[in-house]
Parts: structure tokens; sequence; C-alpha cells
């Protein structure tokens, strides 16, 4: 089944691609330790996709089973957290920040507040570093960037450039 509307995502190396069509349902931010810890991160953006309107584009997820009831779906190669899913629903979980447009789902809620960071009001009063400087650091990144483009491609990994 081939779609063209929705959204597409996938992980920072490429290797796991997926797309969805539709409205992605409940986008928010859980804060439970288990999407802490599967993250990396202070919190889990997440929304679903009816597994009707889902298909994996490029590529097969690596699962760690959290609890009996879930399992985390992840790149293998590069170890990006791609779903939440909850066997034998009629829907999946997304990671919303692995979507190629993160920004086009603004989250309507919040989850599992008791394991919320405390400080999270006040990280918009925190000092704030330029976007990026013209250091020879951050060119050496830009130059070597390795992740994947926020945008299908034909082939993975992309063949190198002989300018």
């Amino acid at each position: 089944m081939t779609m063209t509307a929705g959204y597409s995502g996938g992980c920072q190396c490429g290797a796991v691609r997926y797309r969805t069509a539709g409205a992605l349902g409940y986008p928010h931010l859980c804060h439970c330790r288990m999407c802490q810890k599967s993250s990396g991160n202070y919190a889990l953006p997440l929304g679903s996709a009816q597994r009707a309107d889902f298909e994996l584009t490029r590529g097969e997820p690596s699962w760690f089973h959290s609890s009996d009831l879930v399992r985390r779906g992840f790149c293998g190669t590069c170890g990006t957290p791609l779903f939440y899913d909850i066997p034998g629903t009629a829907f999946i979980n997304v990671t919303l920040s692995s979507l190629d447009e993160p920004t086009a789902v603004q989250p309507v809620a919040q989850s599992n507040l008791a394991a919320k960071m405390p400080w999270f009001h006040a990280l918009d009063v925190l000092p704030m570093e330029p976007d990026e400087d013209g250091s020879d650091r951050a060119s050496s990144i830009r130059l070597s960037n390795h992740q994947h483009p926020d945008h299908d491609t034909s082939t993975w990994p992309q063949e190198k450039r002989h300018d």
C-alpha cells in the first residue's frame, strides 16, 4: 500500500524509515520513567497512528519489551527511539521527534506527571547559546554529518559524493 499523505520519519542514520497517513492521535509528552530511560531524555513525545495507515518504508526496527504489555522499537544501527507499541491494538505510537517535520505535530497533553522533572518550568529562563557558530568545530561537524536527511531517500546509505 503506497501512501502519499500524512507523516514520514525515521532514525538518525536512515536504516529505518516509516510513513503514516492521516493525523496522529493524542500527541503528548510522556514523563514516565520508562519513557525517560528509553529515550535518554526527560520526556518522550508520542503520537498514535492507526496500524492500517502505518508502514515501514525501509528496514526493520529492533524491539525491546520494556514491560509484559509494551515493546519499544528503535534502530538497531544508531539506537534512535522510534516506536511505543502495545501489540494487539489497532494503533502504534511514533516518537514525534523522529518525524521528518517534528514541528508539524504539537502536543496537546502531558502524561505521567509524577516523574516530570520539577525544574522544567525554569528552562526558558536559562542562558541560551547561539544556534550555530562559524567555529572550526561547528564547521567540521557540519561537513562530516552522517545523519540521514529529514526526507525519504531512494537509497541508504547515501552514496558518498566525490566532489
